[in-house]
Parts: C-alpha cells; structure tokens; sequence
C-alpha cells in the first residue's frame, strides 16, 4: 500500500485471476478505504437504477443461430476512424487514484494492452498529458465536465488537443451531483488532488466533496456547447448522457459526431430507466448517422453482445475496470478486459456470429420471465 494523505492506495501490480466479473467488487472492497470504495460503487439515493442497469439486461434475449459454419470470431472493429482491437471501451471514471496510486497511468497502459479506446475524465488523478503518455500511442478520447469559466474549459481542451485525444466526450447529464448517499454516510472528501483542477478557482478537488466541485461546473448546457467545442477543438464532440431519441437528434442537429447513451452508471437521476432499455430507441432514432456509445451495468459478455445487438457500436464500462485496478493495476485493468473479451467470444460463437459487424445484425427476442 501506498500511503497519500492519510489515505492508502494500492500499489499491486499482478494479473488476476478471473471467474466473473460480478465477484471483483468484493474483492476491491476489502482493499479500498471505506470512503473511497463508497465513491466508486455507490449511485444516487437507494440505487434503484444503479441496480436496475444490470438486471435490465435479462429484458433481451439472444437468438441462437445454428448451422453457421463459423468458428474463432474476432472482436475487432472499426468506428470514430480507430481500428481497434476490441468494441469493448474505458468508461471515463474520476479520481482513479483512491483505487490505485497509479491510478488512470496504470488503466491506460492497462487498455493499451488489450488494444482497447481509453476515455479520461476531467476529474482524473493524473493529468490528460500523463494519462496519454501512459498509453504509449493507444487511441484516448477525452471528457469534458464543463465548468462555469470558459477559459478553464479552453486550457482543459488546449491540453487534450496537445495530448493527442481522438474526440471530447461532453458530459451532459451531471450538472449537478446525483443525491449520493454512500459519500453523505461516510462524509467523503477526496483525499487526492485532481490534477487537472490544480490550475484555476476551483482548486484541486482534494478536501471536497463531489457536490463541492459540481459547484464549479456548468448547469446551463445547450447546443451551442456543442458547436463552441468543436469549433475550438476541431474534434469529434460526442454527447455523453443521452436517454431519449428527441435529445439525440438534437444533439446530432447541433453537430455532434457521437451519441453516447448512458444514465451515469446510476448516479445521476435516480427513478430514470435502466441505459439498455433506453437503446433501442436512441439507435433506432439515430439510424447510423453517427456511432453509439453504450455504458451501464455492462457485467458481462453476454451483456455486450446484447448491447452491440440493440445499436451500439462501442460499449464502456467504469466499476469492474477500476475494481480490476484496485486489485492488480494495470496488468489487473488487463485481466477485466481479457476475461470481457474471452465471454464475448463464446457469445458470439454460440450465437453465430463472425464479426462485431455480424453481432450488430444479430436478433435480439424479448420474453418476459418472472423475476
């Protein structure tokens, strides 16, 4: 362990060994402080769409080709211009420094490895330039919280343009913090600074609760947002946070090369539908205008496949890639994302598909099983 204000931080370094998924966060509790672990595993006020993100995947069934004369299906895919190894993404997730003293360095070495898109947050422990270097070449993407001041917004952007990140994932369902019970219990203050805070009024986040920083960040988003940032940046700008059709067409309208559709992992709006039940919907509105992002509640391969199967084409996960941190750093990242990967495999086999292409054309049922 790492000691860093009082507060201890892994330091392991090893490959896991890994049955599920779902078993990692037990394992990450036992090692991450009280305060900490709350943070990452926690949602909004009872958690019911924290939960229901996951069970709400038992609400699509896959259809079974038989007869399809294939075999070693092949994860590999192309969108946002990136060939990559895997549609399986890094969720960008904060302050990873209270699961590992290496923090976002080790997951980005740790995605690269597995020739996976790495996405970092505004509220990072390093910085984008360090988190970039990390991954050694390996597409990042970028996600802005956009703060009340514009020129804090500008430097954050300059520094990712500098980085090299392939597009900016604008953040828009957190203008203020969801009612996050698990860090009022502990009364929970990052212990860490936020590097890239240190710079301007808002500090470096170290001391603060999440409501604290939110504080500093814009409540007011609108289209225009959209079109300012990617005219400053002359990226891609994906919309992150999209639950209905009617915003992802705006969004398109207003520019935006990517829909990501997410409720935050369940810390957000509490009470609002589960992300995958959302879907289908969005990508049907969208109509391969531009690539979909999907995040929440992915745990399994399986899960994947239904998501690619229901319009996504690139699917994130946050908590069992940080988990995997918090028990192994970045050969830990690794070993989530190989275990993700090899469930998909067999997904797709047994499901007779050949390509990420064949399981996005893939069938998809709905049977209403009691619970």
């Amino acid at each position: 362990m790492t000691l860093t204000n009082g507060y201890e931080q892994s330091d392991r370094e090893q490959k896991l060994d890994i049955v599920n998924l779902p078993s990692l966060e037990a394992e990450a509790k036992k090692i991450i402080p009280t305060g900490g672990f709350g943070y990452i595993a926690g949602g909004s006020e009872d958690d019911w769409t924290l939960r229901q993100n996951t069970a709400a995947f038992g609400h699509l069934q896959i259809v079974p080709k038989a007869l399809s004369n294939i075999e070693q299906p092949s994860t590999a895919t192309h969108v946002f211009g990136l060939d990559l190894k895997t549609p399986i993404m890094m969720a960008p997730t904060a302050a990873q420094g209270l699961a590992h003293s290496q923090g976002e360095k080790d997951t980005a070495r740790g995605v690269a490895a597995v020739g996976g898109l790495m996405a970092q947050s505004t509220y990072s422990s390093t910085s984008i330039a360090d988190t970039a270097a990390a991954g050694n070449g390996a597409p990042q993407f970028f996600q802005l919280y956009m703060s009340k001041d514009w020129t804090f917004n500008e430097s954050l952007l300059d520094e990712a343009v500098k980085a090299g990140v392939k597009a900016i994932l604008l953040t828009v369902d957190a203008t203020v913090d969801g009612y996050r019970e698990a860090d009022i219990v502990n009364n929970f203050q990052f212990p860490i600074p936020m590097a890239n805070l240190t710079k301007f009024s808002e500090g470096d986040g170290k001391g603060k609760g999440i409501g604290e920083i939110y504080a500093s960040a814009a409540q007011k988003i609108s289209e225009d947002d959209v079109r300012r940032i990617a005219d400053y940046t002359h990226l891609p700008v994906i919309v992150k946070g999209i639950q209905s059709p009617e915003d992802a067409l705006r969004a398109i309208g207003a520019g935006a090369a990517g829909i990501y559709v997410s409720n935050h992992g369940g810390r957000q709006l509490n009470g609002g539908p589960a992300s995958i039940d959302v879907l289908p919907a969005i990508a049907k509105a969208v109509n391969h205008q531009v690539p979909i992002i999907f995040d929440s509640g992915v745990r399994r391969g399986s899960h994947v496949f239904k998501a690619l199967a229901a319009g996504a084409d690139l699917v994130a996960m946050g908590r069992p890639v940080i988990y995997g941190l918090a028990l192994g750093g970045a050969q830990g990242v690794q070993s989530v994302f190989e275990e993700l990967n090899h469930e998909l495999e067999i997904t797709m086999q047994l499901a007779g598909t050949k390509t990420i292409e064949d399981v996005k054309h893939a069938p998809l049922t709905h049977f209403n099983y009691a619970e």
